[in-house]
């Protein structure tokens, strides 16, 4: 029998309720802070590839860190499918924050995102993309069998129903999990439920009110990857149809994205992200003979400023030609370790990605906690 979905109210003394007031609070907070955007949105950037090789391992693909960094840096890929699948779930997450504001969520949005996931894949691809599933399937390693093939259209139709009704906001985070263990439940597509699901859960966290075009930062997938076990195991108690299972697959969810939204949003303090993430990693790159001294040096005086102009290493360089420190500078903006803040402006920011220094930004930021994948970097 499938379990009419709807809204739940958790206990006044659960733990399920305190972090609803949490997360409610994080996500109405002022977000004021002193990393300069472009820096900022560059470490949101990471954070996309971050949930993008996340969601990947939790479905079986292999790759690590270092080989997604290698690939984008240097392509050096020996997998050219696995990268295709990250890479298509960085296509996705932008695409729904170009469009999150003005698309309903609905079977159109939905199959788009799939499709989108799917894209040129084999092994991980899908033969109808953007299609509900019209066979039965298994889920490979779960107990659980996703209902009739002759339903699904039904239930989906449900579930857009809850998500777009008009309910008390005290009830969206219950709504976002609730959602989430549904479409899983469900398994509309005949592959790449998964992956779409977890872009599902970001399109409703940013339609909910966590704006990242505003200066949030959100890693939800890292609540699901950084314990695939944990994750599947939560899922399957809430198979159950329980109350007391889907509050702990509630209570599960929230306290992940708790833990995530409090830990990213210490990067809009710069005085932390200069001195714990970017000054180590330049220092690091130094000594592995990725920098020279003097590159290191012109760095480290951008990552001081924020926005960097050559004539401020004359403090540095008191005797060195100007012509010498201008070509320096020249050559650190032609391998895009500097960047112009605007078109054709010769004022620059510090700049990690895609190039030598992504992978030891990558590092400090492991060595912070900030990574729920434990890779060598």
């Amino acid at each position: 029998m499938v379990r009419k979905l709807e809204l739940i109210d958790p206990p006044f003394n659960s733990t399920v309720l305190d972090l609803i007031i949490k997360i409610d609070y994080l996500r109405k907070r002022e977000l004021v802070g002193s990393t300069h955007p472009s820096l900022f949105f560059q470490l949101k950037h990471l954070f996309h590839i971050l949930e993008s090789i996340g969601s990947a391992r939790i479905e079986g693909n292999h790759t690590t860190i270092a080989e997604y960094i290698d690939n984008e840096v240097y392509n050096n890929s020996t997998n050219k499918e696995s990268i295709q699948e990250i890479r298509n779930n960085e296509k996705a997450i932008s695409f729904i924050e170009e469009v999150i504001d003005s698309t309903p969520i609905n079977r159109a949005f939905v199959a788009e995102l799939h499709k989108i996931v799917v894209k040129d894949l084999e092994r991980e691809g899908s033969h109808n993309p953007g299609e509900y599933r019209n066979h039965n399937l298994e889920i490979t390693g779960s107990t659980h069998s996703p209902p009739d093939a002759t339903i699904v259209n039904d239930l989906m139709i449900e579930l857009f129903d809850f998500i777009n009704n008009i309910d008390s906001e005290k009830y969206d985070l219950i709504k976002i999990s609730l959602a989430h263990h549904r479409f899983v439940w469900i398994h509309p597509f005949d592959n790449g439920n998964g992956r779409t699901v977890r872009l599902l859960t970001y399109a409703m966290m940013i339609k909910m009110g966590f704006k990242v075009n505003q200066g949030r930062i959100i890693n939800p997938t890292a609540v699901f990857c950084s314990d695939r076990n944990k994750y599947y195991n939560a899922l399957q108690e809430a198979d159950s149809g329980s109350e007391s299972g889907l509050l702990n697959w509630i209570e599960y969810v929230l306290s992940g994205l708790s833990i995530e939204i409090e830990k990213v949003d210490n990067l809009l303090d710069y005085n932390y992200v200069e001195n714990k993430i970017f000054i180590p990693a330049v220092k690091r790159a130094e000594e592995r003979e990725v920098l020279t001294k003097d590159e290191a040096k012109v760095l480290l005086v951008a990552i001081k400023n924020q926005e960097f102009k050559t004539s401020m290493l004359n403090k540095v360089y008191k005797n060195k030609d100007s012509v010498k420190l201008s070509r320096l500078v020249r050559k650190l903006r032609d391998r895009k370790l500097l960047i112009p803040v605007e078109e054709n402006s010769r004022v620059y920011v510090f700049s990690f990605i895609s190039n030598e220094l992504m992978r030891f930004v990558m590092q400090m930021l492991d060595e912070e906690g900030f990574l729920p994948l434990k890779d060598e970097i």
